[in-house]
């Protein structure tokens, strides 16, 4: 029987993050259920760190979170006045010069920019909460299979806020500018049957069948060769960015290095 990812020790587990390395995946699990993984600073810079010890033999990675809720979004003990102990407080961040507030919002940023490398492919397990902060790590991934409970939400303008965690961009790629307005500005819920009748889920199971089918779509993504699905990736990704001539052209440049690849020609 094959071993899971759980019998191989983990590469990492800190601060709320579990990083298991099982051969083409690696998992990245939030492992606080008792706070509904609520996020900090010290998990973001957790989640940044797992990033840069996975393997290069990993193709493709799965984020999930213990108990009932995926992430429901920040602690909210960021923010209070006091903040969290060790931490820059919402007050000491505010009166942070231009380039200091920048830099400190930028490393937040990278817990949540490494999901969509092109040399993996990544998938959110979504149940129950996943709010704010929370609905952005989900979004941070290429791919999102969620519960049938699965409540999605943008919380942060009701805070005077705006969503700052990379995920603006994906969520109006998936579902469109008037509908990612629509729920930032109000903050509402998206369910299951919603979340997949707007492209902002790939697939929508039972929460009992949650895990099942998160592996069955990493066995499939794993099924072809890797370099097709970096290169695949890679198209899609820039797509947004181009013109159509210029997509074309894409094209023909990455079929030239991969037939020359299988010919036995590449570089």
């Amino acid at each position: 029987m094959a071993s899971s990812p759980q019998d191989l020790g983990p590469v990492l587990d800190k601060d709320g993050v579990r990083l298991t390395v099982d051969d083409a995946i690696a998992t990245v699990t939030l492992t606080n259920p008792a706070k509904r993984n609520a996020q900090s600073p010290a998990l973001w810079r957790a989640l940044t760190e797992a990033g840069q010890l996975l393997p290069g033999s990993v193709r493709v990675v799965v984020l999930r979170g213990e108990g009932k809720s995926f992430s429901a979004g920040l602690d909210r003990q960021m923010l209070s006045p006091e903040g969290i102990p060790g931490e820059p407080s919402f007050i000491d961040l505010a009166r942070s010069d231009d380039a200091a507030l920048d830099a400190a919002i930028a490393g937040y940023q990278d817990a949540f920019t490494w999901w969509r490398r092109n040399d993996i492919v990544s998938i959110a397990a979504v149940q129950g909460h996943a709010i704010g902060a929370g609905f952005q790590l989900a979004l941070a991934c290429d791919l999102r299979v969620v519960a049938d409970d699965v409540q999605f939400a943008m919380r942060e303008t009701s805070l005077g806020l705006v969503p700052d965690l990379t995920g603006t961009h994906p969520l109006v790629g998936l579902v469109g500018y008037a509908r990612a307005l629509e729920i930032c500005a109000t903050g509402r819920f998206v369910t299951a049957e919603e979340s997949v009748n707007i492209g902002l889920a790939n697939l929508a199971v039972p929460g009992a069948e949650l895990d099942g089918a998160v592996q069955d779509l990493a066995a499939a993504l794993l099924a072809a060769p890797r370099d097709a699905v970096i290169e695949t990736k890679a198209l899609l990704r820039g797509a947004q960015g181009r013109t159509y001539d210029e997509q074309r052209g894409a094209e023909r440049a990455a079929q030239a290095r991969r037939l020359r690849d299988l010919a036995g020609l590449g570089e």
